[in-house]
């Protein structure tokens, strides 16, 4: 009878010490980097430094773009944006992401959209520049383009 609960115990101890690596072990990030800033001009917006944020998720990702100096000249309400990122390939042809979520917006206030939402492959390298954002409000189109490459690089999907 001993030996059993010495044998149960130890396999319990085991499982235990298992779980715990498994649960503390660093997760991997999917997209590398995971952000990246862009020098963009936008028609009617202005123009300035926006940041890009990625995540993935299997053939999912989203992007969300965010910026301080490109602003809005009126207040727009929540997921007031449509929006539109189409993002260079390296290995050739273009990735879109898209959605129509924002925070609600003051006029003269920072522009935020995102997530927005596309489908990648493993391996695929997205790059902004020499593709655009493309953002309708209130039925007015506006088009952003950055100016020189993102920074620190493209996006790299697992």
């Amino acid at each position: 009878m001993r030996r059993k609960r010495i044998g149960i115990g130890a396999a319990v101890a085991a499982g235990t010490l298992a779980m715990t690596g498994f649960v503390l072990a660093p997760s991997a990030a999917a997209v590398v980097p995971q952000s990246a800033t862009i020098n963009a001009e936008c028609s009617l917006l202005g123009g300035g430094e926006a940041t890009l944020t990625a995540t993935q998720d299997g053939t999912s990702a989203t992007i969300t773009v965010s910026s301080t100096d490109i602003t809005s000249p009126i207040a727009l309400g929540e997921d007031s944006i449509q929006a539109s990122l189409t993002m260079v390939k390296a290995s050739g042809g273009t990735t879109t992401f898209s959605g129509t979520e924002n925070p609600a917006i003051a006029a003269g206030e920072g522009v935020t959209v995102g997530p927005l939402t596309g489908t990648v492959a493993a391996g695929d390298s997205l790059e902004t520049f020499g593709g655009s954002l493309n953002l309708t409000v209130i039925g007015i189109n506006i088009t952003c383009t950055a100016q020189a490459p993102q920074s620190p690089g493209p996006f790299v999907f697992e």
